[in-house]
């Protein structure tokens, strides 16, 4: 995140227990946090809970750190240990380690048949959605947008939140939550496709007369 120094200066000032450089992981870090949190457990308390767990884990363990990962890497993966720990005492967590998400993800009939002209193409495109200077961001959007985040699987919650809210890279969400790259790709592909779905939906029926 843009103002963080990069880890090579920023981790010696921690080490030494620099103030200023933990408040800055503070502001920079813990919004991030608390949403992914969130996705483990079943209030805001305790995903707020979490984050107070994460950081007290990261002051008391910072001088062991070898810098293997990124800082942020590490700071994130305390967390997930510290929300999977919580979680399963809510009895919430889902297990990562398989997917059984199956099916296609789009309606098949909305494509063309074998032995049509042009097989396997849409019978009709999808309406085009407005552009950003056009509202995509709108209020009403982004409240669709996280409502439709909020209805999703948890373990496609997860990777989706990882990988297009905080922005991580593939590599490091499979490091993170200890999944093979395979069920990464099938956990974005689905949440992706839920979420494309609602708004194409939205953006139909604004379209309607």
């Amino acid at each position: 995140m843009e103002g963080l120094p990069p880890d090579e200066v920023l981790n010696p000032r921690l080490r030494q227990g620099d103030e200023t450089a933990f408040a800055l992981l503070l502001d920079s870090w813990s919004g991030g946090m608390l949403r992914l949190a969130r996705s483990f457990v079943s209030t805001e308390e305790s995903a707020a809970e979490v984050v107070q767990e994460t950081w007290l884990a990261v002051i008391e363990g910072i001088g062991r750190f070898e810098g293997r990962s990124s800082l942020k890497t590490w700071v994130y993966r305390i967390l997930t240990n510290t929300a999977k720990r919580r979680g399963t005492r809510e009895h919430r967590v889902v297990p990562l380690s398989s997917v059984d998400d199956t099916g296609p993800t789009v309606d098949p009939a909305r494509f063309r048949p074998a032995g049509e002209p042009y097989s396997g193409h849409w019978w009709e495109f999808p309406p085009a959605w407005p552009n950003p200077e056009q509202g995509l961001l709108g209020t009403e959007v982004r409240a669709l947008l996280a409502e439709a985040l909020a209805a999703l699987p948890d373990r496609q919650r997860l990777v989706i939140t990882l990988r297009d809210v905080e922005g991580y890279a593939a590599e490091e969400v499979c490091e993170l939550l200890e999944i093979s790259a395979a069920n990464q790709r099938v956990l974005l592909h689905r949440a992706r496709a839920f979420v494309r779905g609602k708004l194409e939906e939205y953006y139909t029926q604004e379209a309607t007369p």
